[in-house]
């Protein structure tokens, strides 16, 4: 590591090479449908578990009880695709994955009873999981570091608005006999589609092709250690890593996604229909605070390059917490409108995150092992915080009720994430720039290999 950090700049790489990643844009939009997916199967489970309760004779405990399953699933088969792909490579494991999962949904529509529907669809998500983190690692290989905070904008508020409009729609499903099984079924076939869409429409830019310093290198050149299990452990002794890994699991405003819709039905009186249209305005919410996020943090990186990626974040958590106690904690009369509106904000709120969090990362890790690192922050960590959640709020909402519970998850606990994630004001600046050295020296022997 002394010879990373002592090396000086080399000459300098062709930058105008890096912006010019071939496919970049499409391969963007190509992926958009991969993460679509992910997002829908959540969204769309807890859109229509209120029906599914119905026919099957379920409560809230069944709903954490089948979000958090899938999730936990996810742990050992997010680096696992991540595995595969570096195998098979990335565009057949976005393939394989996409469509078996979308396979386990269309079965998760034939389930008779809890036990059926609960295999079915733990598999489809831990198949579904395989898009996240390596559709993180090729953006973080098309753009540059200046450029990926609007990429991810881009790509997450594309994604997570269509999975939060095809929410009501799937919704109105339920108003035919049995109409939650052909939601599962449109689930199923929209992920299908999805999955086929990448196999004709993405080509892999390589790993580390948008790195400035590397921009003119062949892949062979740009990447010259092999991923191992003992280089994956390292990741955690990269400070600011482990510190987002910490934030990872105090990230309560996943709950708003599984139980937000429950919530409404059952705290406030509204009927499934209805209270499923919240999830219009929390997807145009959501994709205000992606993609404009992402052009606000390329003003914020232009202004604190050094801490503002950081400060940015923590008034994120705040944000959300802020909108969080005034949107659940108070009974607000005239109709579904005045909830519309506080989870628009709630959407924008968690909507911020993504385009800072992700190039923050991508900005500590090298670019091989950054596909495994986005399966350990997403698949590993993230799943566990979901599943805590899940499964804590599942159980607790029937004896304290869904409004104690927010309280404490998606208000105090997304407090408290601000705080720990003012950590990275001294971690993030140090751990960036011992990636820009290391990457520099790469160039160096590159070019006195030549």
């Amino acid at each position: 590591m002394a010879t990373e950090q002592s090396a000086a700049p080399h000459a300098a790489p062709d930058t105008a090479s890096a912006s010019r990643v071939p496919h970049r844009w499409r391969n963007l939009l190509t992926l958009t449908g991969v993460i679509s997916v992910d997002s829908t199967e959540g969204n769309a489970t807890a859109t229509l578990f209120p029906s599914i309760s119905s026919a099957l004779a379920l409560n809230s405990g069944h709903l954490g009880t089948l979000a958090a399953l899938g999730k936990v699933a996810s742990v050992p088969t997010g680096p696992f695709w991540v595995w595969l792909a570096g195998r098979m490579g990335r565009r057949a494991t976005l393939v394989l994955s996409t469509v078996l999962g979308g396979l386990f949904g269309v079965l998760a529509g034939f389930a008779q009873n809890f036990g059926t529907l609960l295999l079915f669809n733990t598999l489809m998500a831990a198949c579904l999981i395989g898009a996240s983190p390596i559709a993180n690692a090729i953006i973080a290989d098309s753009f540059t570091d200046g450029e990926r905070g609007k990429a991810v904008g881009i790509l997450y508020g594309i994604a997570n608005t269509f999975g939060q409009v095809i929410g009501p729609v799937i919704a109105l499903f339920t108003g035919f006999t049995d109409g939650w099984r052909y939601g599962m079924w449109a689930i199923g076939a929209v992920c299908i589609l999805s999955g086929l869409l990448v196999a004709f429409a993405f080509r892999d830019p390589g790993v580390g092709a948008a790195e400035e310093q590397l921009a003119d290198l062949d892949e062979a050149a740009r990447v010259k250690n092999s991923v191992t299990v003992k280089s994956v452990l390292s990741l955690f002794r990269i400070p600011t890593y482990s510190v987002m890994m910490l934030s990872r699991l105090l990230s309560g405003h996943l709950l708003i996604v599984i139980f937000g819709i429950q919530f409404l039905v059952s705290e406030r009186g509204f009927s499934n229909a209805v209270a499923a249209v919240v999830g219009i305005p929390f997807g145009i919410g959501y994709l205000a605070g992606t993609v404009g996020g992402g052009y606000l943090l390329a003003l914020v990186d232009q202004r604190w390059p050094q801490r503002g990626r950081v400060a940015y974040l923590q008034l994120a958590q705040v944000l959300f917490a802020v909108v969080a106690f005034f949107g659940t904690q108070f009974h607000y009369s005239g109709g579904v409108g005045i909830y519309c509106v506080f989870w628009a904000l709630m959407g924008f709120g968690q909507g911020v995150n993504p385009s800072a969090n992700r190039p923050l990362v991508t900005a500590v890790v090298l670019p091989e092992l950054r596909g495994q690192a986005f399966a350990i922050w997403l698949s590993v960590f993230e799943t566990v915080a979901w599943a805590i959640f899940a499964l804590a709020a599942g159980q607790l909402a029937e004896s304290l009720g869904l409004q104690a519970v927010f309280l404490w998850v998606m208000v105090v606990c997304m407090l408290l994430n601000a705080a720990v994630l003012g950590l990275l004001h001294t971690t993030y600046p140090r751990d960036a720039r011992r990636v820009r050295y290391a990457l520099e020296e790469r160039r160096r022997l590159a070019g006195g290999a030549a």
